[in-house]
């Protein structure tokens, strides 16, 4: 396909709205006020009387130009009344996450497990949308990665970090799959034996959006979490992996558990030990399973 006959990127959309236009077009306390009564409403399309009434203002006109402004972009205008276009409803959920408007200070708080390095006590610290797990006594971090103000909402501290727990293996489930978690771009998985990134040195996977060049780092073992294989073998064991806490297992956050089998093609085995019996996962460079053994130890 030549250059002329490829298919024009989205960034090259004639019929697309400039960010800085898009940006300014909600930048209204009104508009926004119109956008999230439509996300609340039980039933829609909604009428626009009743919008109106919703939104609580009584000049019929001065409301008219206000959801003017938004439709088309923002809001979707059908026979039936109003509704939430895509973009539309991205914006409610990033007021309601809290990400432009809240920067909330969290004390350091406990959390289940202990350093696998030092065996001391694990804290969860809380800044600037960022929660990391950390030792108390050596300071050897278990990961840190984006959680959302709006998450801490109307949650202790507990559910706190069972909630970041499971964003992880979410977030991490996505970039491995080649999608990235911010804006559904590509994303490319590079392993990399030197440097550093939140889990310290070591090796580990970096995942990079081709678009928005979002990152994120983890030991290699964490994208095993939800592979069947370990699942069953925790479960064999009389472990529920759903409900452990990624930083309690070692091969989560460390490559103490991976050997590098070939640099060049990328070949890496992760080992799990429990109960005297090993599981070996093989995978490649882009982090897809290629086999697995189980072996008796000893």
């Amino acid at each position: 396909m030549s250059e002329s006959e490829a298919e024009p990127s989205i960034r090259e959309c004639a019929d697309c709205v400039a960010p800085a236009e898009a940006f300014s077009i909600v930048a209204n306390e009104t508009r926004l006020s119109i956008l999230e009564a439509l996300w609340r409403a039980e039933e829609r399309p909604v009428r626009f009387s009743r919008l109106r009434e919703m939104v609580g203002m009584r000049d019929s006109a001065r409301f008219n130009y206000h959801l003017g402004k938004l439709t088309d972009q923002f809001v979707l205008r059908t026979d039936d009344g109003y509704d939430l276009r895509h973009a539309g409803t991205k914006v409610v959920q990033a007021v309601l996450a809290g990400s432009f408007n809240e920067h909330p200070h969290v004390e350091p708080f406990p959390v289940e497990g202990s350093c696998l390095w030092c065996d001391g006590t694990l804290e969860a610290r809380y800044d600037d949308e960022m929660l990391a797990i950390v030792c108390a006594d050596c300071e050897r971090r278990h990961g840190r990665y984006s959680f959302p103000p709006g998450g801490l909402n109307d949650r202790t501290t507990e559910e706190i970090a069972r909630a970041f727990d499971q964003r992880v293996r979410h977030l991490h489930c996505l970039a491995a799959d080649g999608v990235c978690p911010e804006c559904s771009g590509r994303m490319r998985t590079v392993l990399v034996s030197e440097g550093d990134c939140c889990l310290g040195d070591g090796l580990r996977a970096d995942h990079v959006c081709e678009q928005c060049n979002h990152r994120l780092c983890s030991a290699v073992g964490l994208r095993l979490l939800d592979q069947s294989d370990v699942v069953a073998f925790h479960r064999d064991h009389g472990i529920d992996l759903g409900l452990t806490p990624y930083w309690t297992l070692d091969w989560c956050v460390s490559d103490e558990a991976v050997t590098v089998l070939d640099t060049d093609s990328w070949r890496v085995e992760v080992a799990i030990t429990l109960d005297g019996e090993t599981l070996r996962v093989t995978m490649d460079e882009d982090l897809v399973v290629r086999e697995v053994r189980h072996e008796a130890v000893g």
